[in-house]
């Protein structure tokens, strides 16, 4: 029991914990540049560790851009400003969320399409499936059911009685139908 309650603590305490990179150096006198700084941080990628934001990663270049960040902050740039300098230097991929524009159209919608298309291709195959197997209707002509007949006929037991259905194997019954074809003809 004690052991459980350690692990449950040791999780909270991880899970709830901030893991920011940010040191105290690097941080702003005034607390709403810093507010707008961090902000900003969250919304950068870290070109080194790719999947983390500036905030989050240790990298000296993370570091780096932070400071960047906060320099274009203290000089007076809006965030917008600030966001399209750094993209102006490093590229669209600094950005964690890319914006919505015409080269990064197909990074925004691949993904519903693909959801969407996965959806209507199960739609559909569970709509097929609930209407069951397609009924096969192909009657036969007379002359295939004169063959039939005579293959039964010819296929009889000679004590008279009636075999059990299935006895026979589907080959040996394809075999007599090719062999009463080549008889008729």
């Amino acid at each position: 029991m004690r052991r459980l309650l350690a692990s449950l603590c040791l999780l909270a305490a991880i899970g709830l914990s901030a893991a920011h990179a940010v040191l105290p150096d690097e941080m702003m006198a005034d607390p709403a540049k810093e507010a707008r700084a961090r902000n900003l941080s969250r919304e950068l990628r870290c070109m080194v560790c790719q999947n983390q934001s500036i905030d989050d990663s240790e990298a000296p270049l993370a570091r780096d851009l932070r400071l960047l960040v906060r320099e274009r902050i203290a000089a007076g740039d809006s965030d917008a400003q600030v966001i399209d300098f750094l993209v102006a230097r490093y590229g669209e991929f600094v950005l964690l969320k890319p914006r919505f524009e015409l080269q990064t159209l197909l990074l925004w919608l691949i993904p519903p399409l693909v959801l969407f298309g996965g959806g209507a291709a199960l739609w559909m195959h569970l709509r097929r499936r609930a209407n069951g197997p397609p009924e096969l209707s192909a009657s036969l002509s007379a002359e295939e059911e004169a063959k039939i007949a005579a293959l039964m006929a010819a296929d009889g037991p000679a004590d008279g009685a009636e075999r059990p259905v299935g006895s026979r194997s589907q080959q040996g019954r394809a075999q007599d139908l090719r062999a009463a074809e080549q008889k008729a003809t």
